[in-house]
């Protein structure tokens, strides 16, 4: 089946405006569920050390997280340029109605990842080779729901790179607290990736992509709520091990708004509506924004 549309011949202004459509730069929110992770890995590995990040370090891992994620998009629309143009919200992707060409997708993905990778120039060496772990993971998770029902794992865990690799730049290595952060975190990317999955099910099914929304069935809203709750916890254990000065009874209160926003998406999630599962999914912007802005706030009461 053929999704092309035929378009007049396309100015300047309308290629690049497809090109920001490309790596959803015009669409902030993926970012910023990416960004704010990264941010809050940085500020906690410092935080390890007793000490604030430098301007420096919050500059080089916003701008890879910023870039990658881009980079990412425009691998994900080639990967899925034929069969986005047989769902609902995919259909007017610059890749799926021709806007745009595969070359330029391929080009992009390539160039984005090259100037992601000049940041290196100014970390450690081994954060280097930890980077290589994210640049395959951004490449393969397109890929992955055509073989796998858990595609949105590998997407979590392509965005819970960034983790690691904070902790390698400032203490050289992960430790244990490194892998309790990353596994919080793919929960909860799981957990909103599947909310967002719940929108394209019924498509998906007829074209034959797999995801955890059609993988937990039934169970969908059930397993959502407990990832999150999951992470929720994760979270305040982590906030325990780097505040250890903060009263727990405070160190779990923060994390109450957190759970009021998770109450929120199950109400939405509930019934399973194509546009409430959609807002669902976009309100985890919320929910990273709280913790970055916690994160940073008790980072500077601590460790100034």
């Amino acid at each position: 089946m053929k999704n092309l549309k035929t378009h007049a011949p396309m100015t300047l202004n309308d290629k690049f405006i497809a090109w920001l459509q490309l790596t959803r730069f015009d669409k902030p929110v993926g970012t910023e569920l990416l960004l704010h992770p990264t941010l809050w890995a940085l500020f906690l590995a410092y935080a390890g050390q007793k000490s604030l990040p430098s301007i420096q370090h919050i500059v080089i891992f916003a701008l890879g997280a910023i870039l990658m994620r881009a980079a990412g998009c425009a691998i994900n629309d080639f990967a899925d340029r034929k069969v986005d143009g047989q769902v609902k919200r995919t259909n007017t992707r610059p890749l799926a109605d021709g806007r745009l060409s595969p070359k330029t997708a391929v080009l992009t993905f390539v160039g984005l990842s090259l100037l992601a990778a000049c940041l290196l120039f100014f970390l450690p060496k081994a954060v280097f080779y930890w980077s290589l772990g994210a640049v395959s993971l951004a490449f393969i998770y397109p890929f992955m729901k055509r073989f796998t029902n858990m595609p949105q794992l590998v997407l979590a865990a392509a965005f819970g790179w960034a983790i690691p690799m904070a902790f390698v730049a400032v203490q050289g290595a992960p430790d244990v607290w490194t892998w309790v952060l990353f596994f919080a975190y793919m929960c909860w990317t799981v957990a909103y990736d599947t909310e967002y999955a719940m929108c394209d099910r019924d498509d998906d099914l007829k074209i034959g992509v797999k995801s955890t929304a059609i993988l937990f069935g039934r169970y969908d809203v059930k397993i959502t709520m407990a990832l999150n709750l999951i992470f929720t916890l994760l979270m305040v254990v982590s906030f325990w091990h780097y505040f250890k000065v903060m009263p727990k009874w405070l160190c779990v209160l923060t994390f109450v708004p957190v759970l009021m926003m998770f109450f929120r998406q199950y109400q939405l999630i509930a019934d399973r509506e194509r546009l409430a599962c959609f807002t669902a999914f976009r309100e985890n912007v919320w929910v990273g924004r709280y913790i970055l802005a916690m994160t940073v706030v008790l980072c500077v009461i601590y460790f100034r």
